[in-house]
């Protein structure tokens, strides 16, 4: 709305500070609304396999926290980004649909005092068509936004299967994400260090209002840290994770670097592959043996490292510190990608020519040089060259 009255710079600045302001100043205050309306964060109950024990403390604390988080996140971007750009509607859109169907599903756990929300069907439903309206979108108003970046290579042209590649993308990342949110700080953190990778990636891809998007998420997450660190007064719920995930998922296809996301977003991948893992893996052993087996201890994974005895808040500064490796590795690979594409622009590019020599004159081989010598070997330039002298007539 005010960015084109504002400076470039200034922008910046604002979509960095404000969503960190934002969530300092409102969290107390939501954390003690939510506390009075009792929505607190259900717990399984201890039964075999489960973690209930390592998280009894937890019992009561307040949820949808996410609210403060995403809520800051598009007052921001419709204040100050530019909201012309197809890629940042599409991004704004995702990440309000999937920010309401997060709020309905931690409202039916608060409201049933039990773990189970909306059903699964249903969330899968609405991020498909979420995913496949943004993905139609961006195939008919962003020219090239087909092509997909991938390492060592280039770029690879979809084609019209962008939108069922753009579908897979944006639902999963939406869920792995909700999935990584399990321990105190844990998706905040990952968050914030994948969300500031991608604003590079974007700059360097050229989408920039996806970069503005970005540092406001990363802002916002270090805001909410405030209140989710361990141990954690508030948690952003799937309000928070679901909206987190998809806005992440759609910054990726945006900038052409949905392979990237798999890297930098590795610990997100990690938690949801455990998660399939373990369900193929019970229902297999259940045919093979007579009873469902575990493959670890508890999925996601960073249950499984916590049954193993790994305390709660080094479980979370180990996915940080591969969380941070990650995101480098991918930054790397996407200058490399970017870099290789721009050089063999400029090699196939119509007017790169080494023997190029002026307008409206006849090319010249490389065996002549590129521009005609006098007889002292000097070169000329064209307005100097001897013009030719045209060719005898044939005696009748």
């Amino acid at each position: 709305m005010f960015s084109s009255f504002l400076s470039p710079s200034l922008v910046f600045h604002l979509a960095l500070l404000l969503p960190f302001i934002i969530c300092l100043c409102v969290g107390p205050r939501l954390i003690a609304i939510l506390r009075a309306m009792k929505a607190g964060q259900p717990i399984r109950e201890a039964r075999k396999g489960v973690l209930a024990p390592e998280h009894s403390a937890k019992v009561g604390t307040p949820t949808m926290g996410g609210v403060m988080l995403i809520g800051s996140v598009l007052l921001v971007n419709l204040l100050f980004n530019d909201l012309m750009d197809p890629r940042l509607q599409c991004c704004l859109l995702v990440t309000t649909l999937t920010a309401l169907l997060g709020f309905m599903d931690d409202y039916a756990k608060i409201t049933k005092h039990s773990t189970d929300g909306v059903s699964g069907w249903f969330k899968i439903a609405i991020q498909a068509v979420a995913a496949v309206a943004c993905a139609f979108y961006l195939y008919k108003m962003v020219p090239g936004i087909t092509q997909i970046m991938v390492p060592y290579y280039g770029f690879l042209d979809l084609g019209i299967f962008f939108i069922p590649f753009a579908l897979l993308v944006i639902i999963g990342s939406s869920n792995a994400v909700n999935l990584t949110d399990g321990l105190d700080g844990l998706a905040g953190s990952c968050m914030v260090i994948a969300a500031i990778a991608f604003a590079v990636i974007a700059v360097a891809t050229e989408a920039f209002p996806c970069s503005l998007f970005l540092v406001s998420i990363a802002s916002a997450c270090i805001g909410f840290l405030w209140f989710n660190a361990h141990p954690a007064k508030v948690f952003m719920g799937d309000t928070g994770s679901l909206a987190l995930g998809g806005a992440l998922g759609t910054v990726a296809i945006c900038t052409q670097s949905a392979l990237i996301l798999v890297v930098i977003g590795g610990v997100f991948v990690a938690e949801a592959v455990s998660v399939m893992i373990q369900v193929m893996w019970f229902k297999l052993s259940r045919k093979l043996y007579g009873e469902g087996r575990r493959f670890f201890r508890m999925a996601p994974i960073h249950h499984h490292f916590e049954k193993g005895g790994v305390p709660e808040t080094q479980v979370v500064a180990r996915f940080i510190i591969v969380t941070i490796f990650l995101a480098l590795t991918g930054i790397c690979l996407t200058l490399n990608a970017v870099k290789y594409e721009q050089e063999e622009a400029a090699i196939f590019s119509e007017d790169y020519s080494p023997y190029n020599v002026g307008e409206n004159e006849p090319p010249v081989s490389p065996e002549e040089g590129c521009c005609p010598a006098d007889a002292n070997d000097t070169t000329l330039p064209p307005a100097m060259r001897p013009a030719e002298e045209p060719a005898p007539t044939p005696a009748e």
